[in-house]
């Protein structure tokens, strides 16, 4: 009897401890306000007007990025997406900057693959913030992919193209 009532105790004392314990402690009191609360408990973004000091820039627009609450170029990052979209993404990383796709093996030249790292370096729109990695593999004679070099002009041909596509993105925008 008594394991069942300290089985029981514990099992309930988790759900008491989730209780509001603000409402109890404030009774007869006056609630505080959100700014009380807030100040009491800290903030990690605020207005400008407010103080302190903004996660993502808060209202003002980023001059370099486009005003985007990623942690790379707004106009790099869409522009090495829209550039690689005709591969598959395995990962895409707005905050770090990184994506990787996963092996990619055009039709047209069958028993031939490719693979691409992106890795975006700047939060400015500069020509060299971003940074290419291509890698190439080739099926063998017995049906197994070997690595095959690629040429040193292909990365700079896919940066080149991200640039592109990165200044077009800008001057849609209109800035």
């Amino acid at each position: 009897m008594f394991h069942r009532l300290v089985l029981l105790a514990l099992l309930v004392s988790p759900l008491v401890a989730c209780s509001d314990d603000d409402e109890k402690l404030s009774a007869g009191r006056p609630k505080p306000s959100d700014r009380q609360r807030w100040e009491r408990r800290g903030r990690v973004t605020t207005t400008e007007n407010e103080g302190g000091f903004s996660l993502f820039g808060g209202d003002k627009k980023d001059e370099q990025g486009g005003g985007s609450p990623i942690g790379v170029n707004s106009f790099l990052w869409r522009a090495t997406l829209d550039t690689l979209s005709f591969m598959p993404i395995a990962s895409a990383d707005p905050f770090g900057g990184v994506v990787i796709t996963d092996w990619y093996e055009d039709p047209k030249t069958p028993g031939e693959r490719f693979k691409v790292n992106a890795l975006i370096l700047d939060r400015s729109l500069r020509a060299d913030g971003v940074r290419i990695k291509v890698f190439k593999q080739k099926k063998d004679v017995s049906g197994q992919w070997a690595d095959a070099p690629v040429e040193d002009n292909v990365h700079r041909d896919v940066e080149d193209t991200i640039l592109t596509r990165a200044r077009q993105l800008r001057v849609a925008q209109g800035d």
